[in-house]
This record gives structure tokens, C-alpha cells and sequence, in this order.
């Protein structure tokens, strides 16, 4: 067996006294047994009676290939816990790895600890059997029911990622993490690797990659297992890491190998993190990898039916797919299950030995018990800095403009000042804090960097918790993993590419809505989108930049998980983000322009507006009757300045007409209470848009949302939306509005269409409004500006 050092000094062999390699064995075995059993046995757990067909699984469900590389690592890191008195929690990246980690929280008892009914004895080992991949169990994946699991798996691509936001701000934490070399082959874990430029030896935990190569995906070979061995080394070195290498197939000599890797790697991070801590290292670390190579379906069938399994793709998920129906399988199943020794395993009530624990932690050193893995457990309500101190005064409405995430930016900063010692809050981004003009953090904090450092930058540290680097993807991991373990924070990026990151999202969504039906997963902090540099203000960048459609794919997942605002001013998204950072289990999505807007509401009117989510605004409009004659609707901070402009034009020109403003904060509103925690009742909307009359509602984003959202309302037959229809390029803010129909001259028109008898009365006013839009379209095109009646347009109400 070869192993490669990570460095030029060599390395006696790992001491282990032959009684401890053998308990590491045992407990291997006994975890394989327990793997194969979930995936064939619903009967005759211990295979203390003949084997029959009765016993099989109708329906064989499950992944082997993986299993004995992941209960290898399992075993070596509880070990390393118990003898370091080591706090370590495990990433197990390769998908479908759920009979693995069941069956090692079992072992080890933090199984039986949430679900008494599923025992350690032979009756427990029954239903763990049974349940797995069963109608009414559990998944195949690692997924939240798993005690000491932050990452299901089911998606490829984000273990690492997860692993090192896991790591943050937890300087006694080991994250381990197992990635498939299936999973290496994803973007965002390729991505992932450059996480240790960002990992602060000082105050972070450590993050040990597993590299487990065996070689094959679901059908083909993978790229990194056919590597050569330099040219992969010289790949993990380029990352910045120093590889380790395990390699073969006796399980005795890999499992001196695995445990002197171990010991190596953690001397390592030993080292590292010392040096860090005394102040005696300025350059970033190079921090250790294992890379660990087993055959796939290790100690499996080698051959069914005359063709090779282990070692190879057959092995990837049933090894013996006929049980029930071929006497050879199921021959062969028995012997291999039997290969383990059970009854040297399992006592005769069917508990594991005493040697098949003697290599585990106890209590909350257990991987399935480290309250890591179940950050509701350590997570502090975050600061609320007082509102009063950052909020904008509005002496008249619309008589001064600001940039709202610029107001919000001096709110962060204070809750950064405040979480200083505690370090429990970040913020992260690709590359834009400054340019969605939340610089103001930068007062108490700076962007993490763990690269050389030159005289012209700005705003680098080793210690910052601002965390900017061009990938969703990373951003987006890396949040996950810091929330999941108990902390608080914000995701920066533009609206148009969070859509990179929709399938993360809709991952993390999944595993919220399935924690909160757990009574032992403690609530986690909510993961909060900013979404700014938006649709409606992409003049510089143009087409490419134009898509709100992130809104829409969140509100398609689980509505007691989801949050959608569009503040329409500075005060008002001050008062969502203290809502928001103050939740647990949602993701909120926020959309707040970067440019300056003009400031609409109070402090007090702002929380009274948030409170209600969606809520009429008397002062815009001109109703004194009991229903008005037409509603304005508006969400979004640029519809709504048209939607005051139309109602100030339409207060101008037609002062009898009865106008109702509605501004809409919270989107989720619009849904049926039966449908959404936020829904409103029929009885409260039709309060707000009246069951019969004109609605002409301005959003910000595509307009069948709202039908959607609302087609079930008495008055969705009146209802007229207008928002983004995939027209843009670079032009002005104005000719934006314009050419998605969304302009206050347009507005002005919808209403003389709609609302009955209009049409004849103001025929002349609705001609006046075309004939601006074609001046505007005039004009632009020669002064590369908006009309001046745009420009410095204010509210007169």
C-alpha cells in the first residue's frame, strides 16, 4: 500500500496496539452489517433464521457503493473525538450516504437518543432496518432526520462549501468532510476548494477534506479517480491544501493507514492553528487533505452473474437486485451479511459489544450528538440596534431621497459592532458590498482575506466577516453551513443572478420545512436574500442583468417556509431587516433598490405599514366615498413611485375620479390564508381592493405572479397587472418603465380604460399620456436623459 506524504519529512508508522485496530475494525464491520441491512432486510434483523424471501425489502432502495468509505471515516474521526476530546462534526457529500450515517449514529447511540422506539438492541435494529427508504420512513440521503447532519446530499456539489460556513467563527470546531469524487466533478465544489483563502486560523474552526476516489459514478469512471497521481497532487497543492493519500483494499492496512493520516492531519491543523494564535504566521495557511482510495462496494459481492461488482459501477446502488426472486442472490446476500461475523458484532438481544464501541466518544462528542449539528441549540437572538438611531426623517413625504441599502448598510455596521466578541453574524456576497452601496459595514468590519495583502487595497483583513467572492454558489454554501450551526446573516446579490443559486435555495427550503416537523431540531437562524441592483435600475449593465424572477421561484416551495418584501423605502426596509434577522427557519427574500428613492413613510408609519404587509395609503389617494371608483396597487419601490405619479396626474387632471393607493410590502399577503402564515383572509382583501372595482396593481416583477397569487380573489376578474416583460437593454431609468408598460402615463391610461364611462369623459387626457410616452421616446434619443417632467418630478399631495 503506497502513502503519499504532504510533505518532505517522513513519517514513522501511525502506533496502534493490535486490541485498538481491532475495535476500529469491529466497528467497521459492525456499520457495513447494519448499511447492507437497511437496504435488503425488513425481518430477521440478526440472521438468526434462514434467510427467506419473506424478509426482502419488496422494493431494494438505497446506494452501497459509498457505504464502506464513509464508515471508514466515521469510525477514524469518532475515534480522533474520543481521543482528543475532539468537538467534530461530519459533511458526508456523496448522495444517497443515509445507511452509512444511520447506521453509525445507531452504534454509536445518538440515534436511539431522538428516537427511543429505534433501540439499540434487536428489536431497535428491526425498525431501523424496516424504516429505511420505506413508506412512512426515512430518505436514503443524509437528510435532516439524520442526528448530526447539516447536508443532505441529494444535490451535488455544496459539502465542501457547507463544511467551511460550518467552520466560521467556531475556532474549537473540526469540520470534517467526505467528498465524493462524483461530486468533485460539480462546479460548485470545484469552487469550493479556494474556501480555505477565506478560513482565519485564529478565529475559525479547522475544515479536513476526505477525498474518498472509488472510482466510479452511477454508470462511468470519474475524472479525478483516473488522474494521474502527480497531476492530481499538483491540482490539491494549486487549491493550497497538502494531500495525504490512503489507498487499498485489506481492511487491516488501511486501517493503520486511515489512522495515521488522521493523526498527521490534525498534527497539522495543531500546528497551523498555534502559530495563528501566538501570532507568529502572516502567510496563509496550507491546510491538509486526505485523499482516500477504496474500491467502490468494498467488502461487497465481487461478482454477480458472472460479471464484476466491487471495484466497479455495478456496485453504485443494489449489488444483488433479484433477492426475492433468485435463490443465487439471496444465497449470496446471507453470506455476505454473514462475512461480518453479526454474532461477534451483536450480543444475543442483538446490542453492539463492547468492542464495537470502545472506539466511540461519549455524550455530545459523538458526531450524531454535537449540538453543531443542531445550531438551534446554540443559537443567541441577535442584537436589534435601536431603529430611531438609523432611521430617516421624513418631514414631508417624497421631499428628500436616499438610498435604502445605504441607510440599511449603517444598520448592519451597528450589529456587526455589536456582535464583535461573539462573532456570531456575517455577511456575504460576490463582490458587490460596495456597489450595493453597503459600504457603511466597513466602519466596524472588514471582507475576510487570507491572501497577500498590497498597500492599494481596501477593507481586507484577516479577521473581517464581510465575505465577498464571485461565486452564488460559495456565498450561498458558505451561509447555509454558518446558519445550520447556530449563527446569523445576509446574503448580498444582484436580483437577477440569485437565479444561479435557485437550486441551493430550493435545497435549503427542503431541509427547513422537513427540521421544523422534527421536535428535536432546534429553529435556526433564517437565511435573508438582499436582493438590490434590480430589474428597474440596470441601466449601465442592460439586458443581461434583468430578471426578477428569483421571487417566483420561491414562492413555488413550501409557503410556511417562505418570505417575500418589497419595502418600498429606506425606513420601511429598515424595519423588514430587523423582522427578518430576527427569524427562525424562514427564507426571507428582500428586494431593495441601491439608488436613491425618494422616503415615503415615517418610522412609525413604516412599522405599522410592515406590520400589516399590504395596506392603503390615504394620503395618496383621493377616495371619500365608501368604495373608491378605482384601486392603484403597487409593490416594489419603483412601481410605486409610478404609481404616486399616476395618482398625482390623475389628482390633477380628473379630481372627481375616487382613487384608493394600496402599497403591497409583503408579497405573501396576496395568497389565501389557507395557503400562506401571511395569507389574508377574503374578508381582509376585499377590504383592501374591493370585490368589483378596477384594480390596476404595478409590480415590480413578472406580472402572472400576481394572477397567481390572487386568481382565487372575487375581484381577480378587475384586476390589471402591470410589470417586467423581459423588455430591456441600457437605457434610462424612465424608458425602463416604458417599455415594460409599467410608466405612470400608462398607468394613467389603464385607469380611463377600465374604470366604466371613463373611456368618453377623458378621451383627451388619455391621448395627452400617449403622446408624452412618444415624446419620451423622442427625447432620450437625442438628449440620452428622461424628460424633465421625470426628472424632477416630486410629490405635490
Amino acid at each position: 500500500m503506497q502513502e503519499f506524504i504532504y510533505d518532505s519529512t517522513s513519517a514513522d508508522e501511525h502506533e496502534l496496539p493490535q486490541d485498538e485496530l481491532d475495535s476500529l475494525l469491529a466497528h467497521w464491520r459492525a456499520a457495513n452489517y447494519l448499511a447492507a441491512g437497511q437496504i435488503y432486510l425488513m425481518d430477521n434483523p440478526l440472521l438468526r433464521e434462514e434467510l427467506v424471501p419473506e424478509h426482502i425489502k419488496p422494493r431494494l432502495l438505497g446506494h452501497w457503493g459509498t457505504v464502506p468509505g464513509l464508515n471508514l471515516v466515521y469510525t477514524h474521526l469518532s475515534r480522533v473525538a474520543r481521543i482528543r476530546g475532539q468537538n467534530a462534526l461530519c459533511v458526508w457529500g456523496p448522495g444517497h450516504g443515509g445507511p452509512s450515517v444511520l447506521a453509525n449514529s445507531w452504534l454509536e447511540g445518538s440515534y436511539a437518543d431522538i428516537h427511543p422506539d429505534v433501540s439499540r438492541d434487536g428489536a431497535g435494529m428491526a425498525r431501523l432496518f424496516r424504516q429505511f427508504s420505506f413508506p412512512g420512513g426515512v430518505p436514503s440521503h443524509v437528510a435532516p432526520d439524520v442526528p448530526g447532519s447539516i447536508h443532505e446530499g441529494g444535490e451535488l456539489g455544496y459539502s465542501l462549501a457547507h463544511a467551511y460556513g460550518a467552520a466560521f467563527d467556531h475556532p474549537e470546531l473540526l469540520v470534517a468532510c467526505v467528498i465524493g469524487d462524483g461530486e468533485a466533478e460539480t462546479g460548485p465544489l470545484a469552487t469550493s476548494w479556494h474556501s480555505n483563502k477565506f478560513l482565519d486560523p485564529v478565529h475559525d474552526g479547522a475544515v479536513l477534506p476526505i477525498l474518498h476516489l472509488n472510482g466510479y459514478k452511477i454508470a462511468n469512471p470519474t475524472v479525478l479517480a483516473r488522474l494521474p497521481q502527480t497531476e492530481l497532487y499538483d491540482l490539491l497543492r494549486g487549491y493550497g491544501y497538502r494531500p495525504i493519500e490512503v489507498a487499498g483494499d485489506d481492511p487491516a492496512l488501511v486501517h493503520r493507514a486511515m489512522a495515521g493520516a488522521m493523526a498527521r492531519a490534525m498534527g497539522r491543523i495543531d500546528e497551523i492553528q498555534a502559530r495563528a494564535r501566538a501570532g507568529s504566521s502572516t502567510e496563509r495557511a496550507h491546510w491538509p487533505v486526505i485523499v482516500l482510495r477504496t474500491p467502490k462496494g468494498w467488502t461487497g459481492p465481487v461478482e454477480v452473474d458472472g460479471v464484476p461488482v466491487e471495484g466497479t459501477w455495478r456496485a453504485h446502488q443494489v449489488p444483488l437486485s433479484e433477492v426475492r426472486t433468485n435463490p443465487d442472490h439471496l444465497r449470496m446476500l446471507r453470506d455476505w451479511m454473514l462475512s461480518y461475523e453479526p454474532e461477534k458484532l451483536f450480543d444475543e438481544d442483538g446490542r453492539p459489544r463492547e468492542h464495537v464501541l470502545r472506539c466511540l466518544p461519549e455524550g455530545a462528542l459523538r458526531l450524531g450528538s454535537n449540538p453543531h449539528a443542531n445550531g438551534g441549540l446554540l443559537l443567541r437572538t441577535l442584537p436589534k440596534p435601536p431603529l430611531e438611531d438609523h432611521a430617516v426623517e421624513v418631514k414631508r413625504r417624497g421631499g428628500s431621497v436616499r438610498s435604502a441599502t445605504a441607510v440599511l448598510g449603517h444598520y448592519l455596521a451597528e450589529i456587526m459592532r455589536l456582535t464583535a466578541d461573539r462573532r456570531d453574524f456575517r455577511l456575504v456576497g460576490p463582490d458587490e458590498t460596495a456597489s450595493n452601496r453597503l459600504g457603511g459595514v466597513y466602519a466596524e468590519t472588514s471582507k475576510t482575506w487570507q491572501e497577500e495583502i498590497l498597500p492599494v487595497d481596501e477593507h481586507l483583513s484577516r479577521d473581517g466577516r464581510v465575505m465577498e467572492v464571485l461565486s452564488e454558489h460559495l456565498c450561498q454554501g458558505w451561509l447555509e453551513g454558518y446558519l445550520l450551526t447556530g449563527r446569523h446573516g445576509v446574503f448580498s446579490t444582484y436580483e437577477a443572478f440569485a437565479h444561479i443559486i435557485d437550486s441551493m435555495a430550493n435545497q435549503h427550503i427542503k431541509w427547513l420545512r422537513t427540521a421544523r416537523e422534527l421536535p428535536w431540531r432546534a429553529p435556526v437562524a433564517s437565511l435573508n436574500y438582499l436582493l438590490t441592483s434590480h430589474v428597474w435600475r440596470q441601466d449601465h449593465n442592460g439586458f443581461s442583468h434583468q430578471d426578477p424572477g428569483f421571487i417566483d421561484h420561491v414562492l413555488n416551495k413550501s409557503p410556511e417556509v417562505v418570505r417575500v418584501y418589497l419595502p418600498p423605502d429606506a425606513n420601511t426596509t429598515l424595519v423588514v431587516a430587523e423582522n427578518v434577522l430576527a427569524g427562525r427557519d424562514n427564507v426571507n427574500v428582500v428586494v431593495a433598490g441601491k439608488q436613491p428613492r425618494f422616503d415615503w413613510l415615517s418610522l412609525e408609519e413604516a412599522r405599522a405599514h410592515c406590520a400589516r404587509g399590504a395596506g392603503i395609503w390615504e394620503w395618496a389617494g383621493t377616495e371619500s366615498a365608501a368604495e373608491p371608483d378605482v384601486v392603484l396597487a403597487c409593490a416594489g419601490d419603483v412601481p410605486t413611485l409610478e404609481v404616486l405619479a399616476a395618482a398625482q396626474l390623475l389628482r390633477l387632471h380628473l379630481p372627481e375620479l375616487a382613487v384608493r393607493v394600496v402599497n403591497v410590502l409583503d408579497l405573501t399577503r396576496l395568497m389565501p390564508e389557507k395557503e400562506h402564515p401571511h395569507g389574508y383572509s377574503d374578508f381582509d382583501f376585499d377590504a383592501l381592493f374591493t370585490r368589483d372595482r378596477p384594480v390596476i396593481f404595478a409590480y415590480h416583477g413578472y406580472p402572472w405572479l400576481i394572477h397567481r397569487l390572487a386568481y382565487r380573489r372575487t375581484v381577480h376578474p378587475h384586476m390589471h397587472v402591470r410589470g417586467y416583460r423581459e423588455f430591456g437593454t441600457t437605457t434610462t431609468p424612465f424608458d425602463m418603465v416604458v417599455l415594460n408598460d409599467l410608466d405612470r402615463y400608462r398607468l394613467v391610461m389603464d385607469v380611463i380604460d377600465r374604470v366604466p364611462g371613463l373611456a368618453r369623459r377623458a378621451a383627451a387626457l388619455r391621448q395627452e399620456m400617449s403622446d408624452v410616452r412618444t415624446r419620451h421616446h423622442a427625447w432620450i434619443r437625442v438628449h440620452g436623459d428622461d424628460l424633465p417632467e421625470v426628472t424632477e418630478w416630486t410629490w405635490e399631495g
